[in-house]
């Protein structure tokens, strides 16, 4: 199958280099029926056929076929119906145009005229050789030709952004048979998703081999959640020792309540991420478990906390309405077990039974994001976001009760008093509400390529979370307060 594919790229070779004469009145058909020869050789079934080289040169057969095609392409009259299952071609004129093909979009910019012409191959990049060691390609290969001349050209390349990772744009230097980041820039911070060149070949973008890491987080992450498994532990044999004294009222007794299971989640969550934080040595089926597991209790925690903040509100807002213990325990292990049971459950179910690649992502094992609203990731952000909103609303309600009876009492005394009382109610609702993951949600939407304001976001994320279960020793030292914090919330 090579020698043949070897044979045909000779023939759009010779059509190109004029070696070939084709009739004016046949020439629309032939470049048509050549445009399709030359889509079929870059089928996906042919690709072990394309490692040969040009037995006539130096070159590879990927490199020889994109010239030979790109000259086809600028020799040729093309209409914007020309595109083939593997090659797209969309042509325009004007001072600005704008050209798509595939997923890229290319802008040109000059003073001249004449049209220009973009072509996008499909699975090219995977033939052509990679000669870069830290980097890959990312992108299809994307060409384009006009009549205008090079002079005061600026093109615009748009490609899908890869998150988290650092791009190249890059073009094929024929001279050297490589890719090359001569003459063209990436948008950096400001346009993540562009690339501009100021000479005409082929483009693409390279993508780094390796995310981009954050320095000393995973020191961080690890160091904070040993800490926190521990402070769990020691928290949860205080309440165990102490339960009787503390629990004397119904309201103590659901708060306790609602502390410890906010606790025993979060401890079997963190040990679950403890014991998968190298996936490259646990087997498949551990992976999913530990998923499975940290999905059901990271939820569960968030439900606890919701079912906490309901009875704070519910309090402050209907002080003389007082619901039973049993009916509030109802209330809380319907919310804070039952629900997030049945999403992990469906969840599951509707992503082929917890498959790999679908439930969860065998490199992390964690859910999968997949794109904006993509992936099962969304079944834990989305509610933990519902109830982040609903938590902040509850904690701006009771700090606001209880400033109530301050505000009418006009004196410097009761001022600095009333700061006081929400500087301690602040510090003592964030955590236990979950607000500090208002930073886990700004990590998502951030791209790690932005810079500075990304990394200072991660670092107080972790922080703030990772080191939150020394906070829990406040339930002992202010016992007179309504919430604790326990763990990396």
């Amino acid at each position: 199958m090579s020698g043949k594919l070897v044979r045909l790229v000779k023939v759009v070779d010779n059509v190109t280099t004029t070696k070939v004469i084709i009739p004016p009145s046949k020439l629309c058909c032939s470049f048509q029926n050549f445009l399709a020869s030359s889509s079929n050789l870059l089928d996906g079934s042919l690709g072990n056929s394309w490692d040969n080289p040009d037995p006539e040169s130096n070159k590879s057969l990927a490199e020889k076929y994109l010239q030979s095609v790109e000259d086809l392409i600028a020799i040729s009259n093309i209409s914007n119906d020309s595109d083939q299952k593997n090659i797209h071609i969309d042509t325009c004129s004007g001072d600005a145009c704008t050209n798509t093909v595939f997923n890229a979009e290319v802008i040109v910019r000059s003073s001249g005229n004449g049209t220009v012409k973009t072509a996008g191959f499909k699975y090219l990049q995977d033939y052509l050789p990679n000669t870069t060691e830290a980097f890959t390609i990312n992108s299809i290969v994307v060409s384009t030709t006009t009549q205008r001349g090079e002079e005061n050209l600026e093109i615009t390349l748009k490609f899908p952004l890869r998150r988290h990772v650092k791009l190249q744009c890059v073009s094929w230097n024929y001279n050297q048979s490589n890719w090359t980041d001569e003459g063209c820039v990436w948008g950096g911070d400001s346009k993540p998703d562009e690339c501009i060149c100021n000479h005409l070949t082929s483009f693409a973008i390279l993508m780094s081999r390796y995310p981009i890491e954050i320095p000393y987080m995973t020191e961080i992450t690890y160091a904070g959640l040993s800490a926190s498994v521990v402070s769990l532990v020691i928290s949860l044999l205080i309440e165990l020792i102490v339960w009787s004294k503390v629990v004397k009222t119904n309201t103590l007794h659901l708060r306790h309540t609602a502390h410890v299971n906010i606790s025993l989640c979060l401890l079997v969550a963190d040990c679950c991420f403890l014991a998968s934080s190298q996936p490259e040595i646990i087997s498949e089926i551990w992976c999913r478990i530990a998923a499975l597991l940290k999905h059901f209790c990271y939820l569960a925690m968030f439900f606890w906390m919701l079912s906490l903040s309901t009875m704070l509100l519910h309090q402050a807002v209907f002080l003389f309405h007082k619901v039973g213990k049993k009916t509030y325990l109802r209330f809380s292990l319907v919310l804070g077990y039952v629900c997030p049971f049945l999403i992990v459950f469906i969840t599951f179910l509707t992503n082929k039974g917890g498959a790999q690649g679908a439930y969860f992502c065998l490199e992390t094992c964690w859910l999968v994001y997949s794109g904006l609203l993509k992936g099962t990731i969304y079944t834990f952000i989305l509610p933990v976001g519902i109830i982040v909103f609903i938590n902040l609303f509850a904690m701006i309600v009771v700090i606001m009760k209880l400033l109530d009876h301050r505000i009418r009492e006009k004196s410097h005394e009761k001022e600095i008093q009333a700061a006081k009382t929400v500087l301690r109610s602040v510090i003592l609702l964030t955590p236990i509400f979950g607000l500090p993951w208002i930073f886990g949600f700004a990590t998502f939407i951030l791209d790690l390529t932005a810079g500075a304001v990304t990394l200072a976001v991660n670092y107080a994320f972790v922080v703030l979370n990772a080191f939150q279960a020394w906070s829990g020793s406040m339930l002992y030292k202010y016992p007179h307060h309504f919430c604790v914090s326990y763990g990396k919330i």
